[in-house]
């Protein structure tokens, strides 16, 4: 008999403790900290197109988010395009995509950080912008340690107070506009830099720039109560698709071309000057800095909960799961991130422009990820009840648009890919070490490393086998064996009947399978009940093998729980 569960057990301690306020308001204050730069950036490029420009992104962002809403709610489970990947393709294409967000997490950090701080020492002349860097890196470090629903209020006053400030700005701007209706006129008169199309098509690429951040709530997605998820991305599109063109025609009425590009880094704060005034310009600058401030904590969020899977998959070290007893948090998460980037920002001496470009080609290439993603899931696991559904034409139109942006923004400086290259090799080449580690130490100390590397490989991983369909059971076996750092497998089969002619069917195709796998130990688990969360916990216990360890093949449609329901059971790729 299996021993009762307790249902508290079933999920990570922090599982739904967000509701959409405080969900939103994370992927917020990223997502909108973007507004600060990318009106003077795009303007650059389309001039006064760049209205049309940032609209057209906001239609490309409504395709994302059915994208991210399908994948999101087929498999609700924490590391975004790592997770989608993972239960699709295969680990390492997995790894790919979590080193990419891994990076863009690292250059919102860095970034974010050091232009709050910019902004903070324009207010306040004493405050040292190397320092403070590093000092604000070290308080939402020890925000991220406290825990994630202390950082989600941190983040709803943050987020209230910009959005807040960004609404009166345009009431500000929209007056002074009606009363100098000739700045913007003469705006519109200007010629452009491009032939339209071209404008339209670089201030496209550039406007990519303002929906970074969109992403990072796939990466803690779990830790949203139940049905929060798509509604933190309705909330975050329809944000950008109104605030973006319309905070852009308040700075052409505001601010004249010329102006307008020479401020393009703290547009905002110069519209509010002309605009409102001293003050105001001041409020808007203190606005920027606490926005940037935001950015940061959500990059804190988003790594932590992308990490932990990581490590839960052991592609990065096991001892970052380690829980504290005060908090039950995984503190060593947030602080191997702040010295990492508190590391990269000394080592660059407080000069972090090649991290911004870096940032911009590791978030449009996770997008591409993402929708390639959730294409292989379509076809691959169609059959996974969601109640979010992206056409296959919404799918190809998001990929497209990112992947004419990914290439816009390469074509615009090449020179930023040898930047993107370092970095990513440095980030990828840590998860590369941890998840190839067996056979570099089998190849490079094969004597010493033995005790190692079984202790590694007794990791037991289970299958819970639905039939007797014998390709499955081949197809569930080669995977474990190619993604899987073990030679244990656990094949279970859960029955009501002793007398189901499926147990002795099953036992007999695993004898046959267990021949064409000799480096593989393969056991047949008997466990009478009902297949369901409940139970698999109960497995996952008395076999002492993590559910982030444990495989089923896709469910049909008519599967009576979510994905999600079952603590990080994964899907078989066939």
């Amino acid at each position: 008999m299996l021993d009762p569960i307790d249902r508290s057990t079933l999920h990570h301690p922090s599982r739904g403790t967000l509701n959409e306020i405080y969900s939103t308001a994370i992927c917020g204050n990223d997502l909108t900290s973007s507004v600060l730069y990318v009106i003077g950036v795009t303007t650059t490029m389309a001039g006064q197109l760049a209205p049309i420009c940032l609209l057209i992104v906001g239609f490309v962002l409504y395709l994302f988010k059915s994208v991210y809403g399908e994948a999101g709610t087929a498999i609700p489970l924490n590391g975004g395009a790592y997770n989608l990947l993972l239960n699709t393709t295969s680990k390492n294409m997995a790894s790919l995509a979590a080193c990419l967000t891994i990076l863009s997490y690292i250059a919102t950090a860095v970034v974010s950080a050091t232009e709050c701080m910019t902004y903070a020492a324009n207010l306040c002349p004493w405050i040292d912008i190397y320092w403070g860097t590093i000092l604000l890196l070290g308080f939402f470090c020890f925000l991220s340690v406290m825990g994630i629903t202390e950082s989600a209020v941190v983040a709803v006053g943050i987020f209230i107070v910009h959005m807040g400030s960004m609404v009166f700005l345009i009431f500000v701007g929209t007056l002074y506009t009606f009363q100098n209706p000739s700045i913007l006129a003469n705006n519109l008169k200007e010629p452009l830099k491009y032939d339209w199309p071209l404008s339209i098509l670089f201030g496209f690429c550039t406007a990519m720039l303002g929906v970074t951040g969109f992403e990072t709530s796939a990466n803690y997605i779990e830790e949203q109560q139940r049905g929060v998820f798509p509604k933190t991305l309705f909330n975050t599109w329809f944000i950008v698709f109104c605030l973006n063109p319309v905070l852009s025609i308040i700075c052409l009425g505001v601010l004249d071309l010329p102006t307008l590009e020479a401020h393009h880094r703290d547009v905002l704060a110069k519209t509010a000057y002309d605009a409102g005034g001293k003050y105001f310009g001041l409020w808007i600058s203190a606005d920027a800095a606490l926005v940037l401030a935001g950015a940061v904590l959500t990059a804190y969020v988003g790594v932590t909960g992308l990490v932990r899977r990581l490590a839960l998959d052991r592609c990065m070290p096991q001892l970052l799961l380690a829980e504290n007893r005060f908090r039950r948090t995984n503190h060593l998460i947030p602080i191997s991130f702040f010295i990492l980037c508190s590391s990269l920002f000394i080592l660059l001496q407080g000069r972090v422009r090649s991290l911004a470009n870096v940032y911009t080609l590791s978030f449009l290439c996770v997008m591409t990820l993402f929708a390639v993603g959730n294409m292989m899931l379509k076809y691959k696991r169609g059959r996974i009840r969601r109640p979010i559904r992206a056409s296959w034409s919404t799918n190809f139109a998001a990929l497209a648009a990112v992947v004419i942006a990914l290439i816009g923004n390469v074509m615009l400086a090449p020179g930023h890919l040898i930047y993107f290259f370092i970095y990513f090799i440095v980030v990828a080449g840590i998860t590369w070490a941890m998840f190839e580690r067996i056979r570099h130490l089998q190849d490079r100390f094969a004597g010493v490393t033995q005790l190692a590397m079984d202790k590694i490989r007794s990791q037991k991983v289970v299958f819970f086998a639905k039939n007797d369909n014998l390709e499955v059971l081949n197809k569930a076996v080669s995977y474990v064996q190619q993604n899987e750092l073990t030679r244990w497998l656990k094949v279970v089969y859960v029955y009501e009947d002793l007398n189901d002619p499926m147990i002795k069917a099953i036992a007999e195709n695993l004898r046959v399978i267990d021949r064409c796998f000799p480096k593989m130990v393969i056991d047949l688990v008997l466990v009478q009940g009902t297949f369901s969360p409940e139970v698999v916990a109960q497995i996952s216990s008395r076999l002492g093998v993590p559910r982030n360890f444990m495989f089923i093949a896709c469910p049909g449609d008519r599967f009576p729980h979510d994905i999600g329901d079952f603590g990080g059971v994964r899907m078989i790729t066939h």
